[in-house]
């Protein structure tokens, strides 16, 4: 595979008519992705609002925002926007039912705290018109939309195993809110592989996932996952996420390996080292004719998960509205099942497994 002559797809279009943005909620996200993202693209951001009016004034002046505003209402009442909702989970059911009536809206993952209440916002959005995706921007990094454009050229053959690992320090001390979570690292991390693997595979028949906690966090109810996910064989399918490594950069990983009958994409996930500044992100893909031994290629990518990803899902959400797109890729609808996937995780992970038989000796 020639991908200098042929370069697989890296970047979703832009929409036509970009519409201005209104954001609530002015976090790290905001500052490290969402805004860095829009100025890369072009797009306008034309208010923003946070409970912290003093951050969001900090934010706006840096970014050249010309609106601050001091309640939801005041933003949600700006006509002609498209609203992007980048708050904590609790907060997003309060902010949708302040929105205007048929808005187009981007929501922050997860979608609420729970399946009970994920369903709980989609009827919402349905009741009030609302045009509304969830930002499962990964679907749209630079590297994962190459290998979904390798995978539709048939380039890896019919998939066989899908492996996520990593071995990293995930700073959760950054996002302090996690303490309050009943669970951690599925809703706020593997989320972003299990909705990937729905993306790339469909659903699972079954789930057995087992999240536990670290002594280096000990305010958090877990920060290490092991997830397994049951497909029709011949695919086998397995999470092996390890935020708490504290060995050095020589044993660190982040990957997302691919393998089919036909070839096989390895992703280095370099957002996750040392993050939040990261390290190169990386693709590789393997290729085989015939009988001769596979050759491994090193494609360039043209951006990063951060901030490039998000491009990607304001893109879509905008181009559906405006009918350029005919698929909404991560619709509310599509975020609930992923959401039903992230519930079973936590139910498998509450109920435990199976006991191995023991045979009691002879008298």
């Amino acid at each position: 595979m020639d991908v200098a002559q042929d370069p697989l797809q890296q970047h979703w279009p832009r929409p036509t008519w970009p519409q201005p943005i209104a954001i609530i909620g002015a976090g790290a996200i905001v500052r490290d992705a969402h805004l860095p993202a829009y100025r890369k693209a072009g797009f306008e951001v034309v208010a923003i609002h946070d409970r912290d009016h003093d951050k969001a004034s900090a934010l706006a002046a840096e970014h050249g925002i010309s609106q601050v505003c001091r309640s939801i209402a005041e933003l949600a009442a700006i006509p002609g926007v498209v609203f992007d909702l980048a708050l904590v989970p609790e907060a997003a059911l309060m902010a949708l039912e302040q929105l205007p009536e048929g808005a187009t809206v981007l929501i922050q993952k997860p979608l609420g705290r729970s399946l009970a209440e994920t369903q709980q916002i989609v009827e919402l959005c349905h009741r009030r018109g609302f045009t509304a995706a969830v930002n499962f921007q990964l679907r749209f990094s630079p590297m994962m939309l190459a290998v979904r454009d390798a995978l539709a050229r048939g380039l890896l053959g019919e998939v066989l195993d899908v492996e996520v690992r990593l071995a990293c320090r995930t700073p959760w001390e950054l996002w302090p809110f996690m303490a309050d979570l009943a669970h951690v690292e599925v809703p706020m991390h593997s989320i972003h592989y299990l909705d990937l693997i729905r993306s790339l595979l469909g659903e699972p028949r079954s789930v057995m996932s087992r999240s536990v906690p670290h002594p280096a966090h000990p305010s958090l109810r877990d920060a290490r996952t092991s997830t397994i996910l049951d497909f029709e064989a011949p695919i086998r399918c397995c999470l092996s996420l390890n935020h708490t490594y504290q060995f050095g950069p020589d044993g660190e990983a982040a990957t997302i390996r691919i393998e089919g009958t036909r070839g096989a994409a390895e992703v280095g996930l370099g957002l996750l080292l040392n993050y939040p500044n990261g390290e190169p992100e990386t693709l590789r893909l393997a290729t085989m004719t015939g009988s001769a031994p596979p050759v491994w290629t090193n494609v360039p990518l043209e951006g990063r998960w951060f901030p490039d990803a998000f491009i990607g899902s304001m893109s879509n959400l905008q181009r559906f509205a405006a009918g350029e797109d005919a698929t909404l890729h991560t619709a509310v609808d599509d975020a609930l099942r992923t959401m039903a996937l992230v519930d079973a995780c936590a139910r498998s992970n509450a109920q435990g497994g199976i006991r191995p038989l023991r045979s009691e000796p002879q008298a």
